[in-house]
Parts: structure tokens; sequence; C-alpha cells
């Protein structure tokens, strides 16, 4: 599919920007009939060399970056190419993304875009998506965190909805680290890409847009911090949910160690009095049987008495 700005039938001769999402071979050859540039394939866009994501050819500036095609983590992330000169821009992408679709409509609402403002619009646009999946994943981090350290427990709650609980947290964490490492290699690319125009097309950008290009670096480079904080939360949130799935376990094994304890003297105490030996004077007696049973009462406190008393249980 090819969309164009303002809008147009082929040759496309008066076009700001060509947008082509899953583009056949026909209208790739099309737009390069039209505009006289080469149209990256996918693979090209989806290089990660940095000197295959931002170059300049035939006086055409080549960039690239993986944008996430929707704010779900399970999606992967999908590489958009941009050709971008005074005249034309033209954007190339695999899948369909909700930022260029609503910068293409606010492009056809205000008239008069050229080519480097609708490619700032887009640039904007993306930070901005950034910056609020940011947000999100700080709200949803707050709710683990006081999930896991300020909520009250219930001390009855059964171990299996304990292990449940934890297992979730895991999960949960999981699926923040994955959206928060998306964010990151986003905004390096766009950064990677505000640079190389910045400093290398001096020529195509006017000193307003140099002023956006500007403020989109600094924006970035406030995100990126803010990314490296919750990279951080989520690696010490992480780290604690596995804590305390540890402690879950040494709980269980300190409690199975003490009835096996507590159950050893007792045993051993029926074993005694359980051999079938002729002559045992505690066969006589008349309290003999409820001697045997006081005896294996108190060896079985005993270690309950002690391991109370070392602070054990």
């Amino acid at each position: 599919m090819i969309r164009s700005y303002p809008k147009s039938d082929p040759p496309w001769s008066n076009a700001t920007w060509l947008d082509l999402c899953e583009s056949t071979e026909e209208e790739r050859a099309q737009v390069e009939a039209a505009t006289g540039l080469r149209v990256p394939t996918e693979l090209e866009v989806s290089e990660i060399e940095s000197s295959s994501r931002v170059f300049t050819e035939n006086g055409a500036s080549y960039l690239s970056t993986p944008v996430p095609s929707s704010g779900d983590a399970h999606t992967p992330l999908s590489a958009v190419g941009f050709v971008l000169t005074q005249r034309v821009l033209i954007t190339v992408r695999f899948a369909n993304h909700a930022v260029l679709d609503s910068a293409f409509l606010a492009c056809e609402v205000s008239s008069g875009q050229t080519a480097c403002e609708a490619f700032l619009r887009i640039l904007e646009a993306l930070v901005d998506r950034a910056a609020d999946a940011l947000e999100h994943a700080s709200s949803d981090l707050d709710t683990v965190s006081h999930a896991a350290f300020h909520s009250e427990k219930s001390r009855g709650k059964q171990l299996r909805q304990k292990t449940q609980s934890l297992h979730q947290a895991l999960r949960k964490l999981g699926q923040i680290g994955d959206r928060v490492s998306q964010i990151r290699e986003t905004l390096l690319g766009i950064g990677r890409i505000a640079a190389f125009v910045m400093e290398t097309n001096a020529a195509l950008v006017s000193p307003a847009e140099q002023a956006r290009l500007k403020a989109i670096r600094a924006d970035i480079s406030s995100l990126n911090d803010y990314q490296g904080h919750l990279s951080g939360k989520v690696q010490f949130l992480l780290d604690a949910t596995l804590g305390f799935i540890n402690i879950e376990q040494n709980d269980i094994v300190k409690t199975l160690t003490i009835v096996s304890v507590v159950g050893v003297p007792p045993v051993l105490v029926a074993g005694i009095y359980g051999m079938n030996f002729r002559h045992m004077p505690e066969l006589d007696w008349p309290w003999g049987y409820p001697f045997a049973l006081l005896l294996m009462l108190v060896t079985g406190l005993a270690p309950l008495l002690w391991f109370k008393w070392r602070g054990w249980m």
C-alpha cells in the first residue's frame, strides 16, 4: 500500500511524503520511478550496523530504526526506513504502526507541511510514545513494588497461593523488562537518526527545525536516564522476588527438618520397647505402658523446646 501527502495518484510528482506499508515490488518500482530515489528493502532496513542505519546516498539521507508496532511487549520490534531529501520523505515499513498513521493524518489536517517537517513530526510522535510507554512501565513497577514490600501478607495464606503470586510477579517483571528494553532500542535508533540529520544535513534543516531536533535529542537523553532508572528497578524487584522464593523454600525445608528431628526420639523409644526380648524389666511394670507413652511425649517435646529456645521456630 502507498499513501501520499498531499493525496494524489501516480506518478506522485508533487508528493511531499510517500508512505509505503508492506508494499509490493511493483509499488516500490513506481515510487523509485517517480522520485528517482532507491527504496530500501526489508533486509536493508533491518540491518543493525550503524553504517547501515544512517548514511547518505545520491544526496538523500537513508535512515532506519526499530519501532514497536504496538504497546504490547509480546509484539517484536519492526524496522522502519526513511529516505529524506529536501523535496520528499519516503517511509518504508513492513507492519502497521499507529504512530506513523497518526502523524500522516496530522499532516493531512495541517496543509503546507514540508518533507523535513513531516519527518520531525514522526520523530516527535515516536519520542512521545516512548515517554508514555515508560510512564506506564513505571506505574506497573510501582504496583509490583507495593505488592512485594508494602501490602499486608496473610499469615494463613496457603503455600499454593503464595507460589502463584510469586510466579505472577516474576512473569509481570519479565514483561516490563522486555517493554523497557524495546523502548531503549527505539530511543537509541531515534537518537542516532536525529544526530545524523542534525550534524550531516545542516543545509536540509532550517534553524527552526534545528531547534526541534535539539529538543528531540534533549528529550531522548532524559528518557534514556529514566529508562536506566527503570531497568535498575526491574532488576532490583526481580532479585527481591527471587529472594522471597528462596525464603519460602527455606521455610519449607526448615519445617520438614524440624518435623523429622522431632519424630526421631519417639520412634527410637517405640523401637526399643517394641523389641521382643523375654527379659525386659519394664514389661512387668504395672505402669510400664503409660511410662513408655510419657517417655515418647517428653522426647518429642524436648527438641521442640530446644528449637524454640534457639529461636529457630
